[in-house]
């Protein structure tokens, strides 16, 4: 009787540690720039040309559908114990039109994933454009809307007057990639995924600058306008932004904030990748220095409960740049740098210019 008494009590001080222990799902948020990511078919005139098969790099078949592979193998090398179906989301730049991200999700490494697609044909120049890879099985969405960089942006940035001189005197249109917003249900709870791809630093990095700042104006206004509809939702901001997150268009007109404890509010964004390049960690180099222009930002809403052992709904984990080995250059005096495609017109037969970047989130599962 005595040994049945002291089983029993020994359940009952075992089965409240087992009742209190917790466990969470994970979910990977990633961008990747794809580096020029085109078909071989010239729609868009002199500036397809390049990429075609009579064009300066002979992008034919074969390289096309290397690249693809290479690029869908990186990307199903992305997965942790937590996340063994890769990235939940994966937002994407340089890239042609729909059917080059309908030939990368059906490449035989990542087909399983069934990622589907949220594309928009923009205005660029060149014909590239951003877009949206994700898993049905997580995320549904609810609603796509695009925006384009036009003249009231640039007069929230407070460049109206360099606008109608540049632009509006000379007639000359400037044309960027849109900005694309989709909304959805991540995990069962409502985020907002603004995909972008800012203007490049042509001309120089201080001259080309308020172009950036006029972009990140846009991406604040889109931001601040989701959030008055409902601000009980999580938004991701992701791109490459080519500017560093102390740059001007990121730390002030974004205001995406360096510390986690100043995100304090739904409102507040918080830049994990700050510190990161203060460390000398990039995805992409340039004349032995690194910059990291591929940042996923986030608002507060994924930072109520960082500190604390409930994870009720999505919360920020971590944030890292998918440097991987197999990423990199091994040899010459860009060892170490993101192995891409091309190098001084010579086909190298690898990913991308730049490293993806990734951000985890958990969630208590109940």
């Amino acid at each position: 009787m005595k040994r049945l008494l002291l089983i029993a009590l020994t359940a009952l001080l075992v089965l409240p540690a087992i009742a209190q222990e917790r466990r969470y799902q994970m979910y990977g948020v990633m961008f990747y720039n794809l580096e020029n990511l085109f078909d071989t078919i010239n729609n868009n005139g002199v500036y397809d040309l390049e990429f075609s098969p009579d064009g300066a790099r002979q992008w034919n078949n074969e390289k096309y559908w290397k690249k693809q592979h290479n690029l869908a193998w990186a990307i199903s090398q992305i997965v942790t114990p937590g996340t063994p179906d890769g990235p939940a989301l994966i937002g994407v730049s340089e890239i042609e039109n729909i059917t080059v991200l309908e030939d990368l999700v059906r490449e035989p490494e990542i087909k399983n994933r069934r990622y589907q697609i949220v594309h928009h044909d923009g205005p660029d120049r060149r014909g590239v454009d951003v877009g949206l890879l994700y898993n049905p099985r997580v995320f549904k969405v609810l609603n796509v809307t695009n925006q384009r960089l036009g003249k009231k942006y640039f007069e929230l940035a407070g460049y109206k007057e360099q606008y109608e001189h540049q632009y509006e005197a000379t007639g000359y249109q400037f044309r960027t990639r849109d900005q694309l917003c989709v909304t959805g249900m991540l995990a069962g709870e409502k985020v907002s995924v603004l995909v972008n791809h800012w203007p490049s630093r042509l001309g120089g990095e201080e001259q080309s600058s308020w172009l950036r700042e006029a972009t990140a104006a846009m991406a604040r206004h889109t931001i601040d306008s989701l959030l008055l509809d409902d601000p009980n939702q999580g938004i991701f901001f992701m791109g490459d932004l080519n500017d560093d997150p102390q740059n001007r268009s990121c730390a002030v007109t974004l205001d995406a904030k360096r510390e986690a404890k100043d995100c304090k509010v739904v409102n507040d964004l918080y830049n994990p990748w700050w510190k990161m390049l203060d460390k000398g960690i990039g995805t992409l180099a340039y004349r032995g220095n690194w910059n990291l222009f591929d940042q996923i930002i986030f608002n507060g809403y994924f930072m109520k409960n960082k500190d604390t052992k409930e994870k009720p709904q999505l919360t920020f984990s971590r944030a890292e740049v998918l440097n991987r080995d197999f990423l990199k250059t091994t040899e010459g005096d860009r060892q170490g740098y993101p192995l891409r495609t091309y190098s001084g017109g010579v086909f190298l037969n690898g990913y991308s210019d730049h490293f993806p970047t990734i951000i985890y989130l958990v969630k208590e599962v109940r």
